[in-house]
């Protein structure tokens, strides 16, 4: 038995190399190919423009989202060509939290709907700092979903507040690609311990489903930074700091120690929400053995993250690329090494 694991680690370590190998050489992203399906990731989508935002305070333009139109648009005409499976956006959908954002969140996902399962992390940016997130419920409310074969269900509130942590704002999707049957759970940034509560319990529910989490919060400064260029020139790691629901809330490292690694069956996580970080990747074995890869992507000039599952070969093929011309992103000013935006991932799925 050792001896039949040991060549299959080889075999898959090999398939890796050559993988990572024509990574480097392609410099547009390629048709999906046979047997393999993908999930795409979106980033933050903050880049809004117009009146009373943030980018053009003083304007009176109507509010538009170039980025954001650009991803969805991009996933809705490659469905067939990719063979994307799902779709996830991890967090501060909107930059501002008012309905003119909102309204141009939801006509970018509109793109989306009835078309390919999705789910959506709520971050910091999409409710107040007590974990109010009243308007997002409003524009993407469980009945939105309710009603899509693929949706798991939601979270029902805190019971201290049903506009905190209700209604869509922690989520669970159902999907099968490949032969294999997966769970996706969005939680909100910084879930609390009763959202986690219920996440264990989603979990727990569905151990023969392959799981992935998104949340907004992930790795970055592992520190709070203390000053802007902190956030770029701290250590990084999986962040002991948190921005939403105060006393009550979880950093990423608790929400690690309280929920992911307590379940064999999770293999990746994403998040967002460090900008000044970007990009990074860990694995990391939960208490059952399992690997778990915690994955980020926030690239605030457009780059879109596509995860191609290719089952024959044990692996995860990841590409960052713009949607506008499919170009593979060489690497940025703050992570200039193409290995951090093209990469590939072990990953067994007999």
């Amino acid at each position: 038995m050792m001896i039949k694991r040991f060549c299959r680690l080889v075999a898959v370590l090999f398939l890796l190399s050559l993988s990572i190998g024509s990574l480097a050489a392609e410099e547009r992203l390629t048709a999906a190919p046979e047997g393999s399906f993908s999930v795409v990731l979106i980033p933050d989508t903050q880049a809004y423009h117009g009146a009373d935002t943030k980018a053009q305070p003083d304007s009176t333009d109507r509010v538009t989202n170039r980025i954001f139109d650009a991803h969805v648009r991009w996933i809705a005409g490659n469905i067939d060509r990719q063979n994307i499976a799902f779709v996830s956006h991890v967090g501060d959908i909107v930059d501002k939290n008012v309905p003119s954002q909102w309204e141009v969140a939801r006509a970018c996902m509109d793109v989306l709907h009835g078309k390919v399962p999705y789910g959506i992390s709520v971050g910091n940016h999409d409710m107040t700092s007590k974990g109010d997130s009243s308007l997002f419920q409003e524009y993407f409310p469980r009945a939105r979903f309710e009603g899509l074969d693929w949706y798991g269900g939601s979270y029902g509130g805190s019971p201290r507040d049903p506009q905190v942590s209700g209604n869509n704002a922690n989520s669970f999707q159902l999907f099968s690609a490949g032969g294999m049957d997966f769970l996706f759970l969005h939680l909100e940034c910084n879930a609390p311990d009763d959202v986690l509560q219920w996440a264990n319990g989603v979990l727990d529910e569905h151990p023969q489903r392959r799981a992935m989490i998104t949340t907004h919060m992930g790795w970055g400064p592992a520190e709070k930074p203390k000053s802007n260029e902190e956030f770029l020139s701290a250590p990084k790691g999986r962040m002991r700091w948190l921005k939403i629901h105060g006393k009550r809330g979880n950093t990423p490292q608790q929400m690690w120690e309280k929920c992911y690694c307590k379940h064999e069956n999770l293999f990746a996580v994403f998040s967002g929400d460090q900008s000044r970080t970007q990009a990074i990747r860990a694995a990391t074995p939960g208490d059952r053995g399992n690997v778990v890869h915690e994955l980020l992507q926030d690239y605030s000039t457009g780059w879109l993250r596509l995860y191609r599952f290719l089952p024959a070969d044990d692996c995860i093929r990841v590409f960052t690329f713009d949607p506008n011309t499919e170009e593979l992103c060489e690497g940025t000013d703050r992570v200039p090494n193409k290995g951090e935006h093209q990469f590939a991932i072990a990953y067994d799925m007999d």
